[in-house]
């Protein structure tokens, strides 16, 4: 269904007064919104990528109270930053973070460039976020175009396009780039972001009630609100199946590090092998690696989804005698307190 073009640009232009008085009475009080520091600004978006505002809350608040400015971030071992991020998943946001944040201090004196351009220079920054800092910080009128936005906007201008496609995303972006009101482009930035995610939401029914851009909402009018976004059809994960193994001895209980490459790269795991070992095999496998074990505690199966994989696992907790120096053991207080262990495998251990 194609939209007479003069009718977009009417809704577009339409959007800052009513979406940014609605912002100023209803905007969430979020941690990360109370100063435009970009440090903050930049570590909240890219702890919101793939993970709930409310968990976010927390991780945000730990973090910055063990590194509080960007040099310290710079200067943290990696080990200590990986346990902060624990939990968090996608660990390769927590490596590009700090990547960035050395890329400041070494190449901006610790300060933040505050242009989009110079932004998207940076390691792990994307579009969305680039924007994000460049509009909330500097005042900048660059876009940050998310899922929430794209599903704003998808609604209110009854567009069926996919908006998983790079077309519809620079549309998007173009379209709103123009309108962004002078003084306020931080505040619009948050407001389009609020809508989505509080008002005009991805999951159940949209709250068009308490929607300030309702009189303007094409689809709402056509009652085709729920039909829309149009997105493309996801692929089916990969199952892939591991034994993996608890291996206990007094000394702690057995780690070693992923190889460098595929998911959780360069993390630490529970030994694991490919595919389901029946009991016996599992103990065969546990005395090949010279941990002399002595019985089966227990066995658990877990599962565990990645965006395109998903691990079907069935663990064996194993008493060992010997702590073989093929793994580094590790008592329960270095795993509490030091050690950043993936979900995937802290979740057997819980």
């Amino acid at each position: 269904m194609k939209i007479d073009e003069a009718k977009i640009q009417e809704i577009y232009e339409a959007l800052p007064e009513p979406l940014l008085a609605w912002y100023r009475g209803s905007a969430r009080d979020l941690p990360w919104r109370r100063d435009r520091e970009p440090y903050h600004v930049w570590l909240s978006e890219i702890m919101l990528q793939q993970t709930r505002v409310e968990a976010v809350k927390l991780y945000y608040t730990r973090f910055l109270a063990e590194l509080p400015t960007v040099e310290a971030l710079a200067a943290t071992p990696e080990e200590k930053l990986l346990k902060l991020w624990e939990g968090l998943g996608y660990y390769n946001r927590a490596r590009n973070l700090q990547k960035a944040a050395r890329a400041v201090v070494q190449e901006y004196g610790g300060r933040f460039p505050d242009s989009c351009e110079t932004l998207l220079s940076l390691p792990g920054i994307g579009a969305y976020t680039a924007g994000a800092v460049a509009s909330i910080c500097f005042e900048w009128p660059s876009p940050a175009v998310d899922g929430n936005v794209l599903r704003v906007l998808a609604r209110l201008c009854l567009d069926f396009r996919c908006v998983d496609t790079p077309e519809v995303k620079r549309d998007v972006t173009q379209r709103l780039a123009a309108i962004y009101p002078e003084g306020h482009c931080g505040d619009f930035s948050q407001a389009l972001m609020e809508l989505g995610a509080v008002v005009c939401v991805p999951n159940g029914a949209p709250k068009c009630d308490a929607c300030p851009l309702a009189r303007l909402c094409l689809a709402r009018q056509s009652q085709k609100e729920q039909d829309l976004p149009v997105k493309a059809k996801k692929k089916s994960r990969k199952i892939q199946t591991l034994t993996v193994f608890v291996l206990r001895c007094p000394q702690g209980t057995a780690l070693c590090k992923r190889g460098p490459a595929g998911v959780l790269s360069g993390l630490w795991e529970l030994p694991n092998v490919e595919g389901f070992l029946p009991e016996a095999a599992a103990f065969r496998t546990a005395a090949n690696w010279g941990v002399l074990p002595e019985y089966v505690e227990k066995r658990v199966e877990r599962r565990h989804i990645f965006t395109h994989i998903e691990w079907h696992m069935r663990c064996y907790f194993i008493a060992c005698a010997h702590p073989s120096e093929q793994f580094f053991w590790a008592e329960p207080a270095a795993l509490e307190n030091d050690i950043a262990l993936p979900t995937a495998f802290k979740k057997i251990l819980e």
